[in-house]
């Protein structure tokens, strides 16, 4: 059972949490709780640090002993860890609480986003025989230095599937504040539906592409050791939305649901030498630039010239351009303008059923034009469908797929 950080903002919601872990061992079930660190206070470690590392009078600084922001931003989840044990006491329920460290979670040296190599069960296991519940600081592991490593953004829900792999359990819960997966934001349409279950390669397109419920990476990690994730609200006790092997979806729909980034940029280099490495002489600056590159296009013209565009988030057109730049000044590539808009959005439909249901990009693309949506670049993948729509109109992009694809009705009365 994972916790995140609004779950235990303050001691009364901890012990709400308590609650649903004493329900659970009461069923019988040996649990092992990971907890996030209180809402809010991860950012406030961050700042200190950066207050800590500046020189007096600047303010705050991105230059830090990356070995000594993991010691500090690290004990967030350990202030957890400890209270969430002495909760259960109180309530009778036998815990203890476990940093990454005593597991031991064991991690690369990657400090501020190590990957976890192995978890070491044998002392857990230890204390469930002896009737001892397990409370564990999440995002957190021990480097091959023998130091405390972080494991970078979405670290505590890596740390409860990975414990779970490493544990057998029958599935992770996932507590967060919403009540489970749906079929697009609610916020944008009232007619978004909580999705029963849906397969591990839905959800993680659907987080890769902008759905904040679940972490990629924590997605990836369930679906290789064929964890089975339920995602549950902490304020609530509806049921929430199991991730699972597609072998457990009895029919699959052709689409499951609608996902979008807002904050999208599309830059085009017109009219570069169409040449065997152009490709790589233009994304290889860009890669070591740090732009994460998403969607890509080449338009090939009569006269042996191209014109090649890409997508990428507006926060890194500035590092993009200037990296497009300096490949031209030193003559690594050779192009007649580089455009860049700001102004779109991605949006995008994602099935498993699109492998047996043939005609969804057909349906999507006339959905959009039927509402004057005009697209400006297109990428597909087995189970995705992705466009690029001017900002302005990507809620109503939204909303207009939902209907086309009867998202709002279940798939039991479409069937009937």
């Amino acid at each position: 059972m994972k916790f995140g950080g609004t779950s235990v903002a303050d001691l009364d919601r901890i012990r709400n949490a308590a609650r649903k872990v004493k329900r659970e061992v009461e069923k019988g079930y040996e649990v092992a709780v990971v907890v996030s660190a209180m809402a809010g206070k991860t950012n406030e470690l961050v700042g200190l640090v950066r207050k800590a590392a500046a020189t007096e009078g600047e303010g705050e600084s991105s230059f830090y002993d990356a070995r000594e922001y993991d010691a500090v931003v690290a004990s967030g989840e350990q202030v957890t860890a400890g209270l969430m044990s002495i909760v259960l006491q109180e309530m009778g329920v036998p815990a203890r609480s476990w940093q990454g460290w005593q597991v031991p979670i064991l991690t690369n040296a990657s400090h501020g986003a190590a990957r976890i190599e192995e978890i070491r069960t044998e002392a857990l296991e230890r204390k469930f025989a002896e009737g001892l519940h397990a409370v564990v600081a999440g995002f957190q592991g021990l480097g091959p230095d023998g130091r405390i490593t972080t494991l970078g953004r979405g670290g505590s829900d890596t740390s409860a599937v990975a414990l779970a792999a490493a544990l057998g359990a029958e599935r992770c819960d996932i507590y967060t504040d919403v009540d489970g997966v749906y079929t697009t934001d609610p916020r944008i349409t009232k007619k978004a539906r909580k999705l029963e279950r849906i397969a591990y390669e839905e959800m993680l397109e659907l987080a890769s592409l902008g759905a904040k419920v679940l972490q990629t990476r924590s997605v990836e990690l369930a679906m290789r050791y064929k964890v089975r994730l339920q995602v549950l609200s902490s304020f609530s006790d509806e049921p929430g939305t199991l991730v699972c092997d597609e072998e457990e979806i009895m029919e699959s729909r052709a689409v499951s649901g609608i996902a979008y980034v807002r904050d999208e940029a599309k830059l085009t280099l017109i009219s570069v030498a169409d040449r065997p490495g152009v490709a790589a002489a233009i994304f290889g600056p860009l890669a070591e630039a740090g732009v994460n590159v998403d969607m890509i296009v080449q338009n090939i013209s009569e006269e042996g010239r191209t014109d090649m565009t890409f997508s990428c988030s507006v926060d890194d057109v500035p590092k993009a351009m200037k990296a497009l730049q300096e490949a031209r000044a030193r003559g690594a590539i050779n192009y007649r303008d580089l455009v860049a808009d700001t102004e779109v959005s991605k949006v995008s439909v994602v099935g498993i059923g699109m492998r047996s249901h043939a005609g969804v990009a057909a349906r999507m693309f006339k959905a959009l034009a039927d509402e004057g949506v005009n697209i400006k670049v297109i990428t597909t993948s087995e189970i995705k469908v992705s466009v690029l729509v001017d900002r302005k109109y990507m809620e109503l992009a939204v909303q207009a797929l939902h209907d086309a694809f009867d998202l709002d009705k279940t798939a039991d009365r479409l069937e009937g």
